[in-house]
């Protein structure tokens, strides 16, 4: 079986200029559309959430809007824990904890419930791209507030250039591929 690391380097396409000219984007979506190369991605993102002998630590795994989204639903059921979303401003129906931070091209803001993680929660956040550590220190910022405990982070990919690692360095991060 195809590893998550050939998938990636197979199927993940550069978009130059976008969004905005100097930028290299790193579109996923061929391999979401590749079920192989999904699924060898979702398998080794997972492994953040187990421990040495291959049990499951976590009980809820956060993705972040939007890519997050795609990657951790299907991280969850692989480790039998909850999903919770983190949305944009707005974009979740009730009452919501708020956290704003910086991006490596702008700012943002982002959303949790404030019923989604209980205290005492062991938390994995997933996303696509580890960049300057903003939108993963936010998240982590959110699960705390609600007296959650986020035990590590995995991501598709670490642009290792920007050392957005260093604004966590306490946390666990597992990146599938480093640029």
């Amino acid at each position: 079986m195809e590893t998550a690391r050939e998938a990636m380097d197979r199927l993940i396409a550069d978009v130059p200029d976008y969004p905005q000219p100097g930028v290299v984007f790193k579109d996923i979506t061929p391999l979401l559309a590749d079920h192989t190369g999904f699924e060898a991605a979702v398998k080794a993102l997972a492994s953040a959430g187990r421990d040495e002998a291959g049990e499951v630590v976590v009980d809820k795994v956060i993705g972040m809007e939007a890519r997050g989204f795609i990657l951790a639903a299907p991280v969850a059921l692989s480790l039998g824990a909850g999903f919770i979303p983190v949305r944009k401003p707005g974009k979740l129906p009730r009452e919501c904890h708020v956290e704003s931070y910086t991006l490596e091209y702008g700012n943002a803001t982002l959303e949790m419930h404030k019923d989604a993680v209980s205290p005492g929660d062991r938390v994995l956040l997933v996303d696509d791209v580890l960049a300057t550590g903003g939108t993963i220190a936010a998240t982590r910022r959110l699960v705390e507030s609600s007296g959650g405990v986020v035990v590590g982070a995995a991501v598709l990919m670490e642009l290792g250039f920007l050392s957005g690692r260093d604004v966590f360095a306490d946390l666990p991060c597992t990146a599938l591929r480093v640029i």
